[in-house]
């Protein structure tokens, strides 16, 4: 465990990443199909680079694909929960 990605994410280095088993993982890469979660707190993996997830903002679920610049961060930084002010 490298432990300075540890305190980027505010986690004691001991205790590592926390992530949420995906039983439909392996499927999701062959059939290209999106994994739908609320486990926004779940860090991404190497092994979920090129899998598609529906990230559940708190209202509908936002299409995030994963790419190799993402691992190590979380799943809910790149499901935005507020939508942008617009004055009309």
């Amino acid at each position: 465990m490298r432990p300075s990605l540890a305190t980027l994410s505010g986690r004691s280095a001991w205790k590592g990443p926390f992530f949420v088993a995906f039983p439909n993982l392996r499927e999701a890469l062959l059939n290209n199909t999106p994994i739908q979660t609320k486990a926004r707190s779940c860090t991404i993996l190497p092994n979920f680079v090129g899998v598609r997830f529906m990230v559940h903002n708190g209202k509908d679920y936002l299409p995030v694909t994963v790419t190799q610049d993402m691992v190590g961060h979380k799943l809910g930084e790149f499901s935005h929960t507020k939508k942008r002010f617009i004055y009309r």
